[in-house]
């Protein structure tokens, strides 16, 4: 399906729950316990997913708060999986319940990985996500590579004189392996805009000229993709903020609660609980093709944008 701009929207990120066992400086430092009681159910998200595949979604991407806190998780990647349209089923996470997990998820269904990972060095690592394990991300890779993912993703939020310093580090990882490190701009989207503590995808790319642009690997991705000269793995830039995607943005996101947000960077929400309270689907297409319509041009993330949310509430 179309949004009055054009857009061909494809993608669905699927947030399914709020809660977090982390507090990210850049996320949910100040919140406090995530609700439970109001999350989707497995059947919700299901019905959910078949509905979008309906008018277009050929991918999903698991988000949260923590997916992995779901205990229901294998069941909604096999039952995502066993929807016809949907060719590629993704999971974003923080990797601290990720050990154990990567055979489970392959078979239940899962393509690929992306794990958030803001520091190599585990004391700050555990201070920018307020009391995270880095060994239980870096042995997360391991496994999932050694379960037969072909590629995992690192997400990387760089807070300038926090872990800037630790760009050559992140990209020495793609030397052998396929690793892409998306380096991502701070978004207004924590406790404060901290505009200061953004690093520009450009200054990124002062830091370092010997990166070479290439193709991207797919129409509507948020990243410009780079790579070392002789390196397996890629580098990603994400900057949102400086770098507007906007004119091919493929994607919407449903929240826990059953809230539709077509836009990341505006606060327009519209609910789908109405919709999924009838039995007959064909409320719920109507709800989900009203708010793609509704989806704006672009995000207000430059003009005077005051976040309703935290980045974990909204689906990371």
């Amino acid at each position: 399906m179309n949004d009055r701009f054009g857009r061909t929207i494809t993608y669905l990120r699927l947030s399914l729950t709020e809660r977090c066992t982390l507090k990210c400086a850049y996320c949910r430092a100040q919140d406090g316990d995530c609700p439970k009681k109001s999350e989707l159910t497995l059947d919700e998200f299901l019905r959910i997913t078949r509905a979008f595949a309906q008018i277009g979604v050929k991918k999903v991407r698991l988000t949260g708060g923590e997916p992995m806190l779901r205990r229901d998780l294998l069941q909604i990647i096999s039952g995502i999986r066993a929807i016809p349209q949907i060719q590629e089923i993704t999971m974003t996470t923080n990797g601290q319940h990720l050990p154990g997990m990567s055979p489970a998820l392959r078979a239940a269904g899962l393509d690929r990985l992306n794990i958030s990972v803001d520091s190599l060095k585990p004391e700050k690592f555990a201070k920018i996500t307020g009391g995270g394990s880095l060994n239980l991300v870096l042995t997360g890779i391991e496994e999932a590579f050694a379960a037969g993912f072909p590629l995992v993703k690192l997400n990387v939020v760089l807070l300038r004189g926090v872990n800037d310093d630790e760009t050559d580090d992140f990209i020495a990882l793609t030397r052998d392996r396929n690793i892409q490190v998306r380096f991502i701009e701070y978004m207004p989207l924590g406790e404060t805009d901290r505009a200061e503590s953004r690093v520009t995808g450009a200054e990124l790319l002062q830091k370092h000229p010997e990166l070479v642009e290439i193709a991207p690997s797919y129409k509507g991705q948020p990243a410009r993709d780079y790579q070392m000269p002789g390196y397996v793995g890629k580098v990603g830039l994400i900057d949102p903020m400086s770098h507007r995607f906007c004119a091919d943005c493929n994607r919407v996101r449903v929240m826990s609660d059953g809230m539709l947000r077509p836009c990341l960077g505006y606060n327009q929400e519209f609910s789908l609980k109405e919709a999924l309270d009838q039995e007959d689907d064909g409320a719920l297409i109507a709800a989900l093709q009203i708010a793609i319509v509704q989806k704006p041009q672009t995000h207000c993330f430059t003009e005077e944008f005051s976040a309703q949310k935290t980045m974990s509430r909204i689906g990371g």
